[in-house]
């Protein structure tokens, strides 16, 4: 796989899936980002609004994930209006908070997004 090759992946769902149950959808997130943070390359980002934000927050079930990739260099870039609007901004716990122009420079900077 190439090494330097530019990966951001968004989330805008708590969890991997648009449909099925939250638990489900929760595990599947924690099963992809521990496999993601194994894996060469990392992405460089990966981009959180929506629902999406809800997993950066206190009581997350992929916090830890989050984390060992956050401390590996990669970016975790949680929208600003998102957060507010679930009036969660004090419970985030991994990442940080931006506005939708970081979102935007981080997807036009790479070479591949991917929404799970």
């Amino acid at each position: 796989m190439e090494t330097n090759k530019n990966i951001v992946i968004v989330f805008k769902t708590q969890g991997m899936g648009l449909t099925g149950e939250q638990p489900l959808k929760e595990k599947l997130a924690k099963t992809y980002l521990s496999l993601a943070s194994q894996m060469q390359p990392l992405p460089s980002a990966i981009c959180f609004y929506t629902d999406g934000v809800k997993l950066a927050c206190e009581g997350s079930p992929v916090l830890d994930e989050l984390k060992i990739l956050e401390v590996k260099g990669v970016r975790l870039i949680l929208c600003q209006t998102c957060l507010k609007y679930f009036d969660l901004t004090d419970q985030v716990r991994v990442g940080i908070i931006g506005g939708m122009s970081d979102i935007i420079t981080a997807m036009w900077q790479a070479d591949s997004v991917i929404t799970v």
